[in-house]
């Protein structure tokens, strides 16, 4: 569950507060910590995209039934092939 709430603090800044489950949070400040970014920088590079493209800058697509299914299965490691090498 992701939710913000906008608090302004002076005339030109705001604080954003987002309650996020702590699995993902942590995988993703690991990936955001490889890039050498911090969750902050993270958050204002995203809503820049956003103002400069006037649109949500990634694609969202909702699967259809077999690839969500195909997904699940994944997920609980079920119908896995695993390869020795590429």
């Amino acid at each position: 569950m992701l939710r913000l709430c906008y608090t302004s603090r002076m005339s030109h800044s705001a604080v954003i507060h987002a309650r996020i489950d702590s699995s993902t949070k942590e995988a993703t400040e690991r990936i955001l910590n490889s890039l050498g970014l911090t969750p902050t920088e993270a958050i204002r590079l995203f809503y820049r995209q956003i103002a400069m493209r006037g649109e949500f800058p990634l694609e969202l697509r909702v699967p259809n039934s077999l690839t969500a299914a195909t997904l699940s299965k994944a997920d609980r490691g079920e119908d896995v092939e695993r390869f020795a090498s590429v």
